[in-house]
């Protein structure tokens, strides 16, 4: 297969920070799975959406991803071609199997179900189990918005990872158990979008610091021993610390407290266990829920109440040091239209690891 990367962009490993366009970066990731047997399918929709994250500026949900896929389909942890079984299903909900595919297949595909059941029964449920990684939950749960729906996505890691240390405790427990919860904004505004981690920080946000070379803020970590640390490497040990939950050593009750929560109905529900003892197959549990806006109010009025919810909240006076007031979802809009119009940079340790694994994938690369 030809290297459809600029060789302009290549030219050194050693420049810093190189910068692509978005179709740059999506070709190059859909080579690479391509070479590994990815069907195009498979390959496209995995690369667009590493893309996107990056594109949206949530570079820990990225392309820093794609030499770890890689690795797990050598190792056959990622099934390619495989389908997606439904285990249980009523009018209103289902659980499914994903049998190990790529998670962003079956994410999009659980979420498509959910979508058109809600249409039909108002509100739907979906479980999903034997999934792998399905990236940044906000490409979902916006889904539903663009189709005048509320989105509502939450997963754990199969019962593994466990990154996040009680309220109260050092030891890792509980995996960082995200949500994203997603509706449309109205006139003709991007969706209202909230995505985020139970923990302070995903572990991601780690990654891309310690790729840099940047240290993290103190609060977002701990080292084994309970201590605060402010180089990525203390959280990574040997042995490996923790991640603090939301809300940090003051309030972590209440991040931990909906990690829990969250914990049961992405793993228990859907069938792939919450945070345990013995867990070793990471992936993720899914558990999502769509509203149908429509059965409830009309779609216009629930906009224009969002409208002037949003207006009220930017009318509050600013605080020292803030120029103004985001709604959930702007940042990633702003991001969106900046890295179009600039192109995505890629820190140098995660373009030094992607050539890596493109060498390895059998593609041409200039030195």
């Amino acid at each position: 297969m030809v290297n459809r990367l600029n060789s302009s962009h290549a030219t050194s490993e050693k420049r810093t920070m190189p910068v692509f366009s978005e179709k740059e970066l999506h070709d190059f990731c859909f080579d690479i799975l391509s070479r590994l047997g990815a069907s195009d399918e498979e390959a496209d929709r995995v690369a667009t959406h590493l893309v996107t994250s990056n594109l949206v500026g949530h570079d820990s949900h990225g392309v820093i991803h794609l030499p770890g896929y890689v690795e797990q389909l050598k190792a056959g942890e990622i099934k390619l071609g495989t389908s997606i079984d439904t285990v249980r299903e009523t009018p209103s909900m289902a659980v499914l199997d994903g049998n190990w595919g790529f998670g962003q297949l079956i994410a999009q595909k659980a979420m498509q179900i959910a979508i058109q059941k809600a249409d039909k029964t108002s509100i739907s449920c979906i479980g999903v189990r034997n999934c792998n990684h399905i990236g940044r939950l906000g490409e979902y749960s916006t889904m539903a918005a663009e189709k005048n729906m509320v989105g509502i996505i939450s997963v754990n890691d199969h019962g593994t990872a466990h990154v996040m240390a009680p309220f109260g405790g050092i030891t890792g427990r509980l995996s960082p158990n995200p949500i994203s919860i997603a509706f449309p904004g109205g006139n003709g505004e991007p969706p209202i979008l909230l995505d985020m981690s139970t923990t302070v920080v995903a572990e991601g946000k780690l990654s891309v610091r310690r790729s840099k070379g940047e240290s993290i803020p103190e609060g977002w970590a701990i080292d084994a021993r309970g201590q605060p640390v402010t180089n990525p490497e203390g959280y990574w040990g040997p042995p490996r610390g923790a991640l603090l939950p939301l809300g940090g050593a003051l309030a972590g009750h209440k991040g931990f407290g909906l990690g829990f929560m969250l914990d049961v109905l992405d793993g228990a529900l859907g069938g792939a266990g919450p945070s345990r003892e013995g867990a070793t197959r990471l992936g993720n549990g899914l558990f999502i829920s769509v509203i149908k806006i429509s059965d409830f109010v009309p779609p216009e009025d629930f906009k224009e109440q969002v409208q002037n919810l949003v207006r009220f909240v930017k009318s509050s006076q600013l605080a020292p040091g803030f120029s103004e007031i985001l709604v959930p979802g702007e940042f990633e809009s702003r991001q969106m239209n900046r890295r179009k119009a600039t192109g995505i940079t890629i820190e140098q340790e995660t373009w030094r690891r992607l050539l890596v694994t493109a060498r390895s994938a059998g593609l041409e690369v200039p030195p």
